[in-house]
């Protein structure tokens, strides 16, 4: 990889005021949580929720309006002898790198007040996590569709199905087939998601096993919580890996 295009992206997209501003809209909600809450638990599984919500948002919707915006300077790198899966490369991990930097920044104030604890490592890592996951597939999208409408929206409607509608269709089948044995499933269902996963993997650290719904407690009764974590952290970094190599391979046959 040029390592030179790599850093002259990253360093351009921190010194953006979408990355600052982002950066410091989390770091007063960290704060604010911290301040009132005064308790490392409760602090953590707020932020959980917070970072679940935004850093998906976020890394999906900038990620793709990024992609679109880029296209003259990566149409002018492409004249250049650098290959595409150079400037994908560049290009991905520039960004995912400056909006999980972002994150994890705007989580510090709470990390300063409340002290460290092993389960705000842990929410740091999916923050880091989320963005290079949901970074991934807004490229991925973006890839797929030359309208940057449709590219913006095919976005949306991945966070609005993994945010909003993925938990209500599990309860939906919970329901329905309630008398048939559903852990297994629950189990492989879980694994479609990474936002469910990162929630699991946080639960598992407090043993908040009350607070994480049907999904989440089929998965700690059925691996228990050290086998859980690792399975969790496992398929988080498939989510990365994934939409990432069908992203480079759209963008290879993409016309610029």
């Amino acid at each position: 990889m040029n390592i030179t295009i790599l850093k002259y992206i990253f360093f351009e997209l921190l010194r953006s005021r979408f990355v600052i501003s982002y950066a410091v809209f989390l770091a007063a909600i960290s704060a604010g949580v911290a301040y009132f809450s005064n308790d490392e638990l409760k602090t953590s599984l707020t932020l959980l929720n917070v970072v679940l919500f935004i850093v998906p948002l976020v890394s999906l919707i900038f990620g793709s309006i990024h992609f679109y915006d880029s296209e003259e300077f990566i149409e002018f790198l492409l004249t250049q002898p650098i290959s595409r899966n150079t400037v994908f490369r560049a290009e991905f991990l520039a960004l995912a790198s400056s909006l999980s930097i972002a994150a994890v920044a705007g989580l510090i104030p709470a990390l300063i007040l409340n002290g460290i604890s092993s389960t705000f490592i842990f929410l740091l890592f999916i923050s880091a996590s989320l963005s290079f996951i949901f970074t991934g597939l807004a490229f991925l999208s973006s890839s797929m569709n030359s309208e940057k409408v449709r590219g913006i929206g095919l976005s949306i409607i991945i966070w609005l199905l993994m945010s909003v509608l993925f938990d209500l269709i599990v309860v939906l089948l919970i329901v329905v087939f309630s008398n048939y044995p559903l852990e297994r499933f629950i189990i492989i269902v879980t694994a479609l998601n990474p936002i469910d996963l990162g929630r699991i993997l946080i639960l598992l650290k407090t043993d908040a096993s009350a607070m994480m719904g049907f999904t989440g407690a089929s998965f700690k009764d059925f691996f228990g919580s050290t086998a859980g974590m690792i399975a969790s952290a496992f398929s988080l970094v498939m989510w990365a890996l994934i939409p990432y190599l069908f992203a480079i391979r759209t963008f290879r046959r993409k016309n610029f």
